[in-house]
């Protein structure tokens, strides 16, 4: 079965200011673990709870089945634009599907479908990005098309059941490292060019407000706007 989403790495580090964006990844492993694990890792995750993380209105799940160094953010279905609010514990690093595609076997049909073929076609529509841009408080990452990022073969759904059917993940990944306290934005538009494949179309639109270590006080916002201001 195929999903697409943009459900939307390094050692322990200090929080990092948005002063510039692109400083604000890494493609280092997170305490030991790869950004590859890191991508398997979030879909178990985003397919596993009560409520689709993806499918969240305005950030009311964003606590769902949070655990460990990394905070997982989701995109979407592709069909609405969602303006999320959410609470992250400092400290924690933040997992940013751009936009991505997962196809694991399913059903009697593809139950025996090697990693091969499943990596195939994670990767159908991934090879097409047309475009993306996300924005970290206002200002651009950088180039998305550098954070492309497959799992690594193919993976167990259940790590925990020896017979769990195996997936495959292929998509943009974003990999953000903890982030000053405060308030901060992040906007993700992205879109494959692929009108002819199945979910080749796919459009991503979706926004965050992150309130790192809690909501701010009036005091702290004042300090937050004139801390953008001084690096305009």
């Amino acid at each position: 079965m195929v999903l697409a989403a943009s459900l939307f790495v390094a050692n322990a580090a200090s929080p990092t200011s948005s002063a510039s964006a692109a400083e604000a990844l890494t493609t280092e492993p997170v305490e030991g673990v790869s950004l590859g694990e890191w991508t398997a890792r979030w879909w178990r995750w985003a397919l596993n709870q009560p409520v689709q993380p993806f499918l969240d209105p305005d950030g009311r799940f964003c606590e769902m089945g949070q655990e460990g160094p990394v905070w997982f953010l989701a995109g979407t279905n592709g069909r609405f634009r969602p303006k999320r609010e959410c609470e992250v514990p400092e400290g924690k690093y933040l997992l940013v599907p751009v936009i991505n595609m997962i196809y694991w076997q399913r059903g009697p049909g593809d139950s025996r479908l090697p990693c091969k073929t499943l990596q195939e076609s994670a990767a159908v529509n991934n090879d097409h990005l047309r475009s993306a841009v996300v924005l970290l408080d206002d200002k651009p990452v950088g180039d998305v098309r550098l954070f492309r990022v497959k799992s690594e073969g193919c993976f167990p759904m259940d790590p925990d059941d020896p017979s769990s059917p195996l997936g495959a993940a292929d998509g943009y990944w974003l990999m953000i490292k903890p982030l000053s306290r405060g308030p901060h934005s992040l906007v993700v538009g992205a879109n494959y060019g692929e009108s002819d494949v199945a979910y080749g179309g796919m459009n991503q639109n979706f926004e965050y407000v992150l309130h790192v270590g809690g909501r701010t006080t009036l005091s702290d916002a004042a300090d937050y706007g004139r801390s953008l201001i001084a690096t305009q």
